[in-house]
Formats: structure tokens, sequence, C-alpha cells
């Protein structure tokens, strides 16, 4: 059944599996790892768990054991940015972020909150429920979706402007939310909450490779890669004729800018046209002009 199906439709499965794994393994971060220690995540899902100790320890709510209302209250919070992400990055994201967030919200309501910390090491655990967790928002965002909050506004201003990455805006919006645990909590929580949010960004920018720039030379014998390249991709290819030192024939070398997301797809055009094609790819390349950020 699988091989039946068109190259659109399983990227668009693979893409929904992405998202689904992406929104568990968050919860399962967040409640198992993070909340029993009482930590707080940074930007909108610490705002909503903030709104939730309030409405909980303060209002004194009733609330089933082993439950959490930070994941309605996020849902709630994300109403107004579903429309930026439709405004900015199109129908599609927006639908999907729409989905995205309501599974989360869901998987936020449905792992359980064990009454004792699974991990009673804080910093242990900030590491671990970071990278768990930052695993999971990354899955999200290779899924071409977002888990809302402010993944809707780093993803907004990452098509705006391409150097600008997820996790940088994740780091930004913390300072909010933990400067009121500042004034509320104990400083250790604080910090030790920073330390998570970091772990968590950079976990982020990890997975979610689109972020990641690269550039690559071929070197074929063969001709039509570059329109190949053009014609799949979209992407401008550099062209220039070379000779081989040891064999004095006249080799093609073509360069092209990419994110790593799109390696593969750059393998597999080039070594249908020639098996035998020599590729060098250099990870990390900061770039400046007309180049399309993809997300």
């Amino acid at each position: 059944m699988w091989g039946k199906l068109d190259a659109k439709k399983k990227t668009g499965l693979i893409q929904a599996l992405y998202s689904l794994i992406g929104s568990l393994l968050f919860a399962l971060g967040v409640n198992l790892i993070i909340v029993p220690l009482s930590l707080y995540n940074g930007g909108f899902m610490g705002l909503a768990q903030l709104i939730r100790t309030f409405i909980v320890d303060f209002l004194h709510v009733p609330v089933p054991a082993g439950t959490d209302l930070a994941g309605t209250i996020y849902f709630i919070m994300n109403i107004p940015l579903f429309y930026l992400g439709y405004r900015v990055m199109g129908r599609p994201f927006a639908l999907k972020t729409l989905v995205t967030v309501a599974i989360q919200s869901i998987f936020m309501m449905l792992v359980p909150i064990p009454s004792e910390p699974i991990i009673s090491d804080y910093l242990t655990a900030c590491i671990t429920g970071g990278i768990v967790a930052g695993t999971g928002t990354g899955l999200i965002l290779r899924g071409r979706s977002s888990g809302g909050g402010q993944d809707i506004i780093g993803v907004c201003c990452s098509k705006k402007w391409p150097n600008f990455s997820v996790g940088k805006i994740n780091i930004l919006m913390n300072f909010l939310v933990y400067g009121i645990c500042l004034f509320l909590f104990n400083i250790e929580i604080v910090v030790y909450s920073l330390i998570y949010a970091t772990v968590l960004s950079i976990a982020i920018d990890r997975v979610h490779i689109q972020n990641i720039n690269t550039s690559v030379m071929i070197f074929t014998k063969k001709t039509g890669i570059s329109k190949a390249i053009m014609e799949q991709t979209g992407r401008g290819v550099t062209n220039w004729d070379g000779e081989g030192a040891y064999t004095n024939k006249t080799s093609y070398i073509l360069f092209v800018m990419i994110s790593k997301y799109e390696v593969n797809q750059i393998k597999q055009i080039v070594h249908s046209i020639d098996p035998h094609a020599f590729m060098i790819f250099t990870e990390g390349c900061s770039v400046d002009g007309n180049f399309e950020k993809r997300l």
C-alpha cells in the first residue's frame, strides 16, 4: 500500500507522523520530568503554566489529580497566533499548526503527572527534559508544522529573516516568563528552569534541520544536473567549467545553497544522472542575500 502512494502523499504522511510523535515527546518531557519538580517552560507554554498555577493554587479551582490545565490554556492562547501563521506562512501551515496544537494540548492533558518526580536531581531533569521536549518540538517543526506559541512567531521571523532560528526566539521570549517567576518563586526554580529552556532551545535547532544552511559543490562530467536541480527544487545553481588535473578532461563544477533538509533530495537528483558524481557538503554556512528560507 505504501508503494502505491505518490511522493506528495508519502511526504504528507511522514510530516504528520513527525508532528504526532513530536507532540507526544513534548508532553512526556514536560509532564513526566519538568512539572513534578515545579519547573516552568519558557514562552507561551510557561505563561499557560503560570496561569494554571494561579487558577489552581490561588483561586483554588478543583482539578482532577494527575491532570494539567496548562494544555487547555495553551490552546486558547494560541488562537490569535493561528491567524498570524496563516498570514505569513499560508493556509497549509496554519491548518497543520491548529491540528498539532490540538493534539499537543490533548497529550498534555492525558499524560499523567507523577506524584513523585521520576528524576529527583534538578540538573539531570533539566538536561533530560530539555532534550526530550526539545526533540519533540524539533520534530514538529521538521514536519512543516508548529507547536504553537513562540514556535509560530519564530517560524514567521525565520521566513522574514533567513539567519534567524526558532531556538533563538525561544530564548528571547523566555525572559518574560522567567522574569515573572523570579518575583513569584524561589530563585533556584528560575535558574533550573532557564537551564531546561536553554537545553530545549539547543535541541530544537539540532532536530529542526531546516535551520541549517548547507552549501553543495558538485563535480561531474555529465550535463543536465543543473537543470534537474532547478526544476525539482527551485534552487538556483552556479556553473563553471573545470579540468581534471590527472585526466585533463573537462569537468563541470556546480554550486548550490540549500537547507540540510534538502540534502537527500539533491543526492537523489545528482545520482540519477551521474552515479559517479563527486559532491562536497558544507553545513552551517552563513547566508546573506537572495536565499529562500524554507520552513
